[in-house]
Formats: structure tokens, C-alpha cells, sequence
């Protein structure tokens, strides 16, 4: 088993993957114009306008909803692990991912605006509707929907567990079993309350946790603050091939970089344009614009936090590029993962560091897997339409919970790795949609920033643009247009 979903993450994250995400990327940085810039004041804004409704949720719940998915484990072991397998320089790639991957971002997020539908009374949008919507090829949404189905409810939610159960096993001796069932009862009770029950808990726990998180190692970086300029010159370096020692380790610093930098961030995965299309708004480009700041927020702030507390105290080991010999072994027999960050803590604050990231891990990847349900609810959705999904639903639910528990108990390096063919065949899908896709996402940006510069708060009118297809917004959106006609 092992070595046959190896086998497949070679060919799924392959020179060509790597490549085609940083050349997406960099396509629609250039397209947009480097919205990621130009547009920073209006993301953060945003971010705290517009209001839920009935049928959808306010921007800040879908951002909230968003960041869920995106901050979890990837965070804290993820980022661990890309040091551990690509050296210092590994965190450089997260950064440049991160960074053209927000153009990604909002081009797979006002799409999912301009194609959502309003079904069952509830905004639903995603990378199989655009698809089917946009491309009028509805087998290659059912593709997608089926993918994102598997990954999002079979092979993804053991990483997050996995990491919950290592974290709380090393820092309060707790069995994984045990740990494994009370995860699943309080997951339980959240997905059963539906999508709203979701967004309020996600809107609570992720601003507080992301903060706490980033607090902490902001206090290690000052402990340590004479060591910036050389943890600085360090990941510089060796992103770069130019450090004595992690200059051997280039092509595996961009590969494990771009690898655990898209499985954080997301960019360009899909799973953020399902919370993006449940959002009330007056124009897909908003958020599209806060969805691309989540991918700041993820990387740029919460891996770099992780990053940070790891280098400035020098607590990692890193692997030479034959896989066995180390080039560093400062933590020997510590597995690459959240003992990491744990160990790192303790040198700042003895005896808070188990504690502190077992916690923070509970709340990444429990409101992670919160995020995986409404993806896969979302796809049975799609795939269910015009008939009843109430059995659909419910069998999701349990197969979710299963999962869940499954990974909590089962060993680390098979979750990460299914977990990895699941990214990778959801990725390879979507991008080439959003490459084939693009304009219209750029049409609407183009008609945000006209009506912006006219002094308007920006309405979307579909029909007026030629795009087709927009189904909720040709049929369903009527009120704020009216009400600047009269």
C-alpha cells in the first residue's frame, strides 16, 4: 500500500505539477495586474462588510470558513516537514507560493461567485459548477465532484486527526483512541447542525487560534532577535542552492516548498471557492479579493509563525537529499512533524511547548476537517441535484467521522500521503479549469475596478459583461441595482 500511493505522489507532484502551479500563478499575478498588491486595502476591508442572509453567509464567515480548511495541520507539521525534507530554504517556496497563488486565488473564487446557484435555499458554488457552468462540460464537474468527494471525506481528514492525536499523545500522554472518539463526538455535533452552525464556529475559533498562534511566536522571535539577519540570510541561501550545507537540497526546497505551500494555502486546490460561492455579496470580485488575502494570512502569517519559532531556535533536523543521512539532527529520534514546534516553544517558554501546540493543533485541524465536510457536502450537492440527498448526506457524515478516527490511530506517513494523492488529483483538475476559465473572472475585475473608480459601491450585472451561464445572477439577484435606478 505503501509504496503504490508513493509510486502515485511521484507521478501527482512530478517537475510538471510544480511548474504548472508556480506558472498558473504567476499568469494571473500578470493578468490581474499583481492584485495581491494593488488591491490590499480593499481585501482587508472587505473582510468585514457585507452581511449573512438566509440563503448565504456574511464575507467574513465565508473567509472564516475559507481559512478553516486552509490553517490546520499543514501549518504547524506541514511546515515542519517541508524544512525537515527541503531545509530552511523550502520556507522561501511557501513564501512564493503563497504570494502568486493568491492571483489563483481570486480567479477560483469569483468564478465560484459568478457561477453559484442558489439550491435547497443555500448558495452552493465550486469548482463543479464553474466547470460545468463555464466550460459546459458537465462530466468534467462530475470528475471533480467525485475527486474532491473522496479526498475531502476519505483521504484528508486523517492527516488533520493524525496530528491531533500525535500532539495530545506527547503532550498529556492521552491514548489515540481516546483521543479519536472525542473528536469524532464533537465533530459530530457541528456537521450535524449544517452549514450555518459551521461558519459561526469557524468565525469564533479561527481568529482566536490564528492570533494565539502567531502571538506566541512573535515572543520567540524577540527572545531570539539578535538571530534575524542569519535566520533571514539562511532561508534565502539555501532557496537558492547557495548554502554550504542546504545547497545540495534546491530542487527538493522548491518542491517541498510549493508541495506543503499549496497543501496550506490551498491556491488553486478548489476547496476555498466552495466557501467563496456561499457568500452575500453585491459582486463576485469581492470575494474573490478576501479569499485571496486568506492565502496571506495562512502562509505568510501562520506558516512563517511556524517557521520562525522552528529556525530562530534551531530546533530541526534535516534529511540530505539521499533520504537517510542527516544534514542537521538537532531533535535526534523527533520525528519531522509538530515535535518540532513543540521542542522549539519549550526553549522559549519550558515546559508550554507540548501543551501549547497540541492545543493549537486541536483547533487547526478540527476546524480543518469542519472545512472538508461543507466541501464534500457541497459536491454531494452537486451531484445530487433534482433528486433527494438526505441519505447521501447522511452517509457522508459517517464516513467522515470514520475517517477521522481512522487516521487519529494509524501511522503519520501513510495520512500524509494519502492525503497528498488527494491534493494533487483535486489541483491538477482545477487548474486546468481556471486556466481555461480565466476570463471571466477577469472580466469581473476589470468591471470592479471601473465601478470603484466611478465613485460606486460594485454591483454585478452579468448580462451586461456577456457572461452566461451566471445563473443566480441572471435570475435570482435583483435589489441593489433597482435601488439606484430610483
Amino acid at each position: 500500500m505503501n509504496e503504490f500511493v508513493n509510486s502515485l505522489n511521484g507521478w501527482l507532484w512530478s517537475t510538471p505539477m510544480i511548474v504548472f502551479c508556480l506558472g498558473v500563478g504567476l499568469y494571473f499575478s500578470l493578468r490581474t495586474r499583481f492584485l495581491q498588491v494593488r488591491h490590499i486595502k480593499d481585501m482587508v476591508m472587505l473582510m468585514f462588510k457585507g452581511k449573512s442572509s438566509d440563503a448565504g453567509v456574511s464575507s467574513f464567515q465565508a473567509l472564516s470558513l475559507a481559512l478553516s480548511g486552509r490553517v490546520g495541520t499543514g501549518n504547524i507539521a506541514g511546515t515542519a516537514t517541508a524544512i525537515a525534507f527541503g531545509g530552511p530554504g523550502a520556507v522561501f517556496w511557501m513564501w512564493a507560493i503563497a504570494f502568486i497563488g493568491a492571483g489563483t486565488a481570486f480567479v477560483e473564487s469569483t468564478l465560484a461567485q459568478i457561477y453559484k446557484v442558489k439550491q435547497d435555499g443555500e448558495y452552493r458554488g465550486g469548482p463543479a459548477y464553474y466547470i460545468e457552468k463555464g466550460m459546459g462540460m458537465k462530466w468534467y464537474g462530475i470528475l471533480f465532484a467525485l475527486s474532491a468527494l473522496v479526498a475531502m471525506s476519505f483521504l484528508m481528514p486523517g492527516i488533520q486527526s493524525n496530528s491531533i492525536a500525535i500532539g495530545i499523545e506527547n503532550a498529556f500522554k492521552v491514548d489515540r483512541t481516546i483521543t479519536g472518539a472525542i473528536i469524532v463526538i464533537i465533530l459530530g455535533a457541528i456537521i450535524f447542525g449544517g452549514v450555518k452552525r459551521i461558519s459561526i464556529v469557524a468565525s469564533y475559533v479561527v481568529p482566536f487560534m490564528a492570533l494565539g498562534y502567531i502571538l506566541v511566536s512573535l515572543y520567540i522571535v524577540a527572545v531570539n532577535f539578535g538571530k534575524v539577519p542569519e535566520v533571514f540570510s539562511l532561508i534565502f541561501r539555501s532557496a537558492f542552492g547557495a548554502d554550504a550545507a542546504f545547497g545540495a537540497l534546491l530542487g527538493l526546497a522548491i518542491q517541498w516548498g510549493v508541495k506543503r505551500g499549496i497543501y496550506s494555502n490551498e491556491a488553486g486546490q478548489g476547496t476555498g471557492a466552495h466557501a467563496a460561492g456561499a457568500a452575500e455579496v453585491s459582486h463576485p470580485a469581492k470575494q474573490g479579493l478576501v479569499q485571496a488575502f486568506s492565502v496571506y494570512i495562512d502562509t505568510l502569517f501562520v506558516c512563517s509563525a511556524t517557521a520562525f519559532m522552528i529556525l530562530f531556535t534551531g530546533m530541526y533536523n534535516t534529511v540530505g537529499t539521499d533520504g537517510k543521512t542527516f544534514i542537521t539532527e538537532n531533535l535526534p529520534g523527533v520525528e519531522a512533524g509538530p515535535g518540532f514546534t513543540q521542542a522549539a516553544v519549550d526553549t522559549a517558554l519550558p515546559g508550554f511547548g507540548a501543551g501549547f501546540v497540541a492545543v493549537a493543533l486541536f483547533f487547526f485541524a478540527f476546524t480543518t476537517i469542519m472545512a472538508y465536510y461543507y466541501i464534500a457536502e457541497t459536491n454531494i450537492a452537486y451531484l445530487t441535484r433534482g433528486m433527494s440527498s438526505k441519505w447521501p448526506m447522511f452517509v457522508l457524515k459517517l464516513v467522515l467521522m470514520a475517517s477521522t478516527f481512522y487516521g487519529a490511530v494509524k501511522t503519520a506517513n501513510l495520512a500524509w500521503a494519502l492525503g497528498d494523492v488527494g491534493l494533487g488529483i483535486m489541483v491538477w483538475l482545477n487548474l486546468i479549469a481556471v486556466v481555461i476559465l480565466a476570463k471571466p473572472a477577469l472580466m469581473a475585475l476589470k468591471d470592479y475596478e471601473a465601478q470603484k473608480k466611478a465613485g460606486l459601491d460594485p454591483v454585478f450585472n452579468s448580462k451586461k459583461l456577456g457572461i452566461k451561464n451566471a445563473e443566480y445572477w441572471e435570475e435570482d439577484y435583483n435589489g441593489i441595482e433597482t435601488e439606484r435606478v430610483s
